[in-house]
């Protein structure tokens, strides 16, 4: 099969347009037909949602279906799903796992979470001691996971729990996939600083898997997660976004739009922080052209580092530029919402959002070692439990 060019890719999509117009195409229907005809990630395998094209070729799809007015699948909603599932069932699952799940994952009919951190292994993630024991086909998991996005209103979740606890920590771990609507998943919201719950735990009582639904191999689990992990971070710090996207857009809006606020220690910080933005856009495209010829790599880790410390420097600029106004905050009301929105409502919210940008998808601290060690090549941090059987270790 000949791969196709951009031209054939701008081919399809116009087919596709002809064949299902979005104006009179339910737009479930629009995504199920897009997602067949394998413009949903073209570099996707053929008959899984794409072509076997080069991944350079997918903004020739979505500029020809934005100029349509084609319908996108909501991708703020779906992210984990999108950015860390599907990745991870890509290179780990069966062909019937990816039969199964990821049509219904892109299309947006299933919502995803992650089911990875635990109150007593968040930054030490290997750590976990939610347990996964054998039983005829199934697998019996009793746990507790927690700052779960999203579990609400999740179908599914990407799963890691301990199947071996005479092994080191990093080893006797496997992956699974959870079917959330379980007997013994229980949801519980975890109200946050900005009055949301956005946030989950998860209670995990006798839920039984299947063997079917394991991702790799019994016991590797945890080269399965770090697949997820370095996803998850490129799709934080990495997303395509415009110039004065983010966070640096609303304030160089207000700097616009209110000349009565500026002074000139904000409009040298300003600046600073406008240059750094773009920078570390910029950087996010030569991230994922890197990634067109292969898996991404420790680099997402930068990027995510980048992105947690501007949002939380840029929205104190905001906070302080706006004065009393910045102390301001519109809405405490308890909600779930349905995405997770970084900078959206007003500042206060963007301020206070902010300040988990640091600790989720890997906390800053455990990004600053990874970057040091697989991208500086220093010296590894001494570890005196590499070998150590997890059941073995001081909790």
């Amino acid at each position: 099969m000949t791969t196709p060019d951009a031209d054939e890719i701008r081919r399809r999509t116009q087919d596709l347009l002809a064949a299902h117009p979005p104006v009179t195409t339910d737009r479930t229907e629009f995504l199920k037909a897009r997602f067949d005809a394998g413009l949903a990630w073209v570099h996707y395998p053929a008959g899984l949602g794409g072509l076997d094209a080069p991944r350079s070729l997918q903004p020739v799809v979505d500029a020809e279906l934005a100029a349509a007015g084609a319908p996108d699948n909501d991708p703020r909603r779906i992210g984990i799903g999108l950015g860390m599932a599907a990745p991870t069932i890509l290179g780990y699952g069966t062909d019937e796992q990816k039969q199964r799940f990821l049509r219904p994952l892109w299309v947006g009919e299933e919502v995803w979470c992650q089911l990875f951190s635990e109150p007593g292994a968040g930054s030490d993630l290997a750590a976990l001691g939610t347990r996964a024991v054998r039983d005829g086909e199934d697998w019996v998991v009793d746990g507790q996971k927690v700052w779960t996005s999203s579990a609400h209103l999740a179908r599914w979740a990407i799963l890691i729990a301990r199947t071996d606890p005479d092994q080191p920590k990093h080893r006797g771990i496997s992956y699974f996939i959870c079917d959330m609507t379980d007997p013994g998943v229980e949801v519980r919201p975890l109200r946050q600083i900005t009055g949301e719950a956005e946030f989950n735990e998860v209670f995990l009582t006798g839920v039984r898997i299947p063997d079917s639904r394991r991702l790799g191999p019994v016991g590797e689990g945890w080269k399965v997660a770090r697949t997820t992990l370095m996803n998850e971070r490129v799709s934080i710090g990495g997303a395509r976004i415009p110039r004065e996207g983010g966070m640096i857009g609303p304030v160089a809006r207000t700097w616009r739009a209110r000349p009565e606020l500026r002074t000139h220690d904000l409009h040298q910080r300003l600046l600073t922080l406008w240059v750094e933005a773009e920078v570390a856009r910029l950087t996010g495209t030569r991230l994922r052209q890197q990634l067109v010829a292969g898996q991404p790599g420790p680099e997402g880790s930068g990027m995510k580092l980048a992105f947690a410390r501007l949002n939380q420097e840029i929205s104190g600029l905001e906070v302080e530029l706006l004065g009393q106004e910045g102390l301001l905050y519109s809405d405490w009301t308890m909600r779930r919402p349905e995405l997770v929105d970084f900078t959206g409502r007003d500042a206060g919210y963007r301020y206070l959002r902010s300040k988990g940008n640091s600790i989720e998808g890997g906390t800053s601290e455990v990004l600053l070692n990874i970057v040091a060690e697989r991208v500086l090549g220093l010296p590894v941090e001494p570890r005196n439990d590499k070998d150590v059987a997890w059941k073995d270790l001081a909790r």
